[in-house]
């Protein structure tokens, strides 16, 4: 996967892009290629509502999980993401939620991701 390619959506407030390691594998990518159209639908508009709009206020489609790490909800799937410098969110891993809390492995592996991201960029910052 290259720059180019892991840009979900580019509006006037945020680009949100797919999370890559080094090989230039993508999780989230991947379980977004695997979701039906209409779970597609719901996340891609939640990316260009986030994109076009700078916020979500809505919880039950957009929430802060504390430790820089933000979910975007499309029932039934999370995809887990952080904000950093530029106006770029990247989304670090996705799965289909099965409890009412946020498992906490996947919340290790997103803030695991985010480190990887960081070290790799280091000109760039999280932020929020």
């Amino acid at each position: 996967m290259t720059a180019d390619e892991c840009i979900i959506y580019k509006g006037p407030f945020f680009q949100i892009e797919w999370y890559y390691d080094t090989d230039g594998k993508s999780q989230p990518y991947d379980y977004f290629q695997e979701c039906d159209m209409s779970q597609k639908r719901k996340f891609l508009m939640l990316c260009q509502r986030m994109g076009d709009f700078g916020k979500i206020l809505d919880k039950q489609k957009f929430r802060n999980e504390s430790d820089g790490i933000y979910a975007f909800k499309p029932q039934p799937d999370r995809y887990l993401c952080f904000f950093k410098k530029g106006k770029k969110i990247i989304v670090t891993n996705a799965f289909r939620k099965q409890s009412k809390k946020l498992p906490k492995s996947e919340k290790d592996l997103a803030l695991k991701k985010m480190a990887d991201y960081l070290a790799r960029n280091p000109d760039t910052e999280e932020t929020k």
